[in-house]
């Protein structure tokens, strides 16, 4: 038989004809005796004609031809040998229409092979298209499992691959699958049926995997098998080489045997998905090598035009300082070259310069966090970066109108914060020489107080300081600590607020344009404390009027000074009136009214404006010991009186009035008051 060309029908494959003997029945048959018992035969008892027997064995070859050109059923084929015994024809024409339709049978398979091998080579064929096409290889794999679920007329097919990370394999591909479990299934090595297949690199086919006991079992993947309720499985390896890569799958929701060139094709399919899959890896790895490569290169192009960038930015901005250019040139010239406003503090907070930005507040917290790490950091929106020359802190960079800052940007930042350092340190050099000539000022004018107050008043005035206006003299003094520290602090403190300063007698003088010393005290020992990072303590006098006058504030301050020592109130401010009765044996113009008026002064406010008398009424409450009822009997007023009066004393004076050190206190201004209101007093 001629085996059909590609794309022509099984039925147009040549059948002969009958032979002649096929077409007459043979001379030597002879229709069957039939008893008389038996009734009438064929043909209402007649023996069926020669002819006509001849003409049911031909209309049964022709029959078969039919039913091979349809590809009907194999149960069909029986129909026309069956339908001439019924016809009654002689044995030997039956006989001849079973051999044909055996014959038929076996020309029908061959047809039926030859077709389901053509459609095999036909899928192989468009497989290796597939391959050879720019597709992706999920397309590929795909494509490949659709095949051979269609090709095996398979329930569902898939595909596995093994993962090298996690140590198992995972489910890649599937087709026909309605389990979202089973599409999720991870199979550990050496597990189910795939297992098997990896392990011997050999394809095995399970009839029925419920029952099959030659690979392992395991709850995991027999629940995913059962859930999508697969029966009838074949496997087969995934090579690439000698090592297995996945496996292949095709499977039936029932109990099947896969014939050997079912397992064949499946083994070709599996063999173009190995050779699809190391295509697409290879070429995945070549990929990726390039782009690293690329990106290498976009890493060094952008390296090195960050570095270009920067040495520019750095060129600039030294230059600027070098040729003397103020922190308000340096700030633009920072904005522009990174393209955002800039902000420039000193090491205090205070703002020195801005460009291209609103007023921003100092932000401390940050600054300490950039210092620490040694990086500018992000802080609402804007860039921070400390200002410091080795561990000592110069100032801040605030830098605004940038979300995101690249790294080449956010190095040039700091590059920026180290242009800024430099440029402070200069400025603070030239301070210092000035503070030189200021700190001459303040020794000749403690040193030398009766020399030419006219000279002295004129050399202030080149420094920028009227002396003949009021002025706070305040003496600094460190607990402990390198005093490195607290003479650029307190050089700082003392030109923000328009003063001078300098060392005299082993203390730091401060000289401020303030009319209130006990207020500048506090301020001062917060400050340097702070700067200097050890407790400083301040005694303050003044306010004083010309060379001669705050030489003796000078004076009056290194006692209050040494007044905090000595009552242990170091790393604190204050003048004489912030110490009691103190500061009236301390200080040499108040007198005893002052402290008086400091001391009890809401009292005697109180007293005028309500007409009460609870000055009185202190007066006997220490007279008696501080018993309420005698006290009030010297009174003469019930002790309820006298328990409210001292309610309204502890309201006016603070709760504490009646401690040891402020009682004591409050009786020598009671017995000062007294003799001032005596006759002659």
């Amino acid at each position: 038989m001629r085996r059909p060309s590609h794309g022509e029908h099984p039925a147009a494959t040549h059948v002969p004809p009958p032979s002649p003997s096929a077409q007459q029945p043979p001379r030597t048959l002879q229709p069957p005796q039939r008893h008389p018992s038996e009734g009438p035969g064929p043909a209402a008892g007649r023996e069926p004609e020669p002819d006509a027997a001849a003409g049911v064995v031909t209309e049964g070859l022709a029959r078969l031809i039919e039913l091979l050109a349809h590809g009907a059923p194999a149960e069909e084929f029986g129909e026309p040998a069956a339908e001439a015994r019924l016809a009654g024809a002689a044995p030997a024409a039956v006989a001849r229409l079973e051999r044909a339709a055996r014959t038929a049978l076996r020309v029908r398979d061959t047809l039926a092979q030859h077709r389901r091998r053509e459609a095999q080579l036909a899928a192989l064929y468009d497989t290796a298209g597939d391959l050879a096409a720019p597709r992706d290889l999920d397309s590929v794999l795909r494509a490949i499992v659709h095949r051979a679920r269609m090709l095996l007329s398979t329930d569902t097919a898939y595909l596995t691959l093994g993962d090298d990370e996690a140590g198992d394999t995972y489910m890649r591909v599937t087709d026909g699958s309605i389990s979202p479990r089973f599409q999720r299934l991870r199979l550990g090595l050496g597990e189910g049926l795939g297992g098997l297949v990896a392990q011997t690199v050999q394809p095995y086919a399970s009839t029925d995997y419920r029952t099959d006991t030659r690979f392992r079992h395991t709850p995991e993947i027999d629940a995913g098998v059962g859930d999508e309720g697969l029966v009838g499985i074949l496997g087969v390896p995934l090579r690439l080489g000698p090592r297995v890569i996945g496996v292949l799958f095709a499977a039936d929701r029932a109990p099947r045997r896969f014939a050997a060139d079912e397992v064949a094709l499946l083994c070709s399919l599996a063999a173009h998905a190995a050779v699809a899959i190391d295509a697409a890896r290879r070429l995945e790895d070549t990929r990726r090598a390039l782009a690293e490569l690329n990106a290498a290169n976009e890493t060094i192009r952008a390296h090195n035009d960050a570095m270009r960038r920067a040495e520019e930015a750095h060129d600039r901005l030294t230059d600027l300082v070098l040729r003397g250019a103020g922190v308000s040139d340096v700030a633009a010239a920072v904005g522009e070259v990174l393209g955002g406003g800039i902000c420039l503090f000193d090491a205090d907070g205070t703002e020195l310069a801005r460009h291209g930005t609103a007023p921003l507040p100092h932000p401390t917290e940050a600054v300490r966090r950039a210092r620490a790490g040694g990086r500018a950091i992000p802080e609402d929106g804007n860039w921070v970066c400390a200002v410091a020359a080795g561990a000592e802190p110069l100032g801040t960079l605030v830098l605004t109108g940038r979300g995101e800052l690249p790294d080449a940007d956010r190095r040039l930042f700091e590059r920026a914060g180290v242009v800024a350092a430099l440029l402070l340190l200069l400025r603070r050099s030239a301070a210092e020489a000035e503070d030189r000539v200021r700190g001459e000022l303040v020794v000749d004018l403690l040193s030398r107080p009766d020399g030419d107050a006219a000279a002295l008043v004129a050399r202030g005035r080149r420094l920028g300081l009227e002396l003949l206006r009021p002025h706070a003299v305040l003496v600094a003094r460190q607990a402990a600590g390198s005093r490195s520290r607290l003479a650029p602090a307190a050089a700082r403190f003392a030109a923000s607020r328009g003063g001078v300063s300098g060392e005299h007698a082993g203390c730091l003088v401060l000289l401020l344009p303030d009319a209130d010393p006990s207020s500048s005290a506090r301020r001062a020992a917060a400050w340097l404390g702070e700067s200097a990072r050890c407790p400083v303590t301040v005694g303050a006098a003044g306010p004083a009027v010309g060379p001669a006058a705050i030489a003796r504030a000078h004076a009056e301050a290194v006692r209050c000074l040494s007044a905090l020592a000595a009552l242990g109130r170091e790393g604190e401010g204050a003048a004489g009136e912030d110490l009691g009765f103190l500061g009236v044996l301390l200080g040499d113009r108040e007198g005893p009214e002052a402290f008086v008026r400091s001391t009890l002064g809401p009292l005697l406010e109180y007293d005028e404006r309500r007409g009460t008398d609870l000055l009185r009424t202190v007066e006997a409450y220490f007279a008696r010991g501080g018993a309420v009822a005698r006290a009030a009997d010297d009174l003469h007023v019930h002790p309820n009186t006298v328990a409210q009066r001292l309610e309204r004393v502890a309201q006016l004076l603070g709760r504490g009035w009646r401690e040891p050190s402020t009682a004591l206190e409050v009786q020598l201004a009671l017995r000062l008051w007294r003799l001032t209101q005596a006759p002659g007093g």
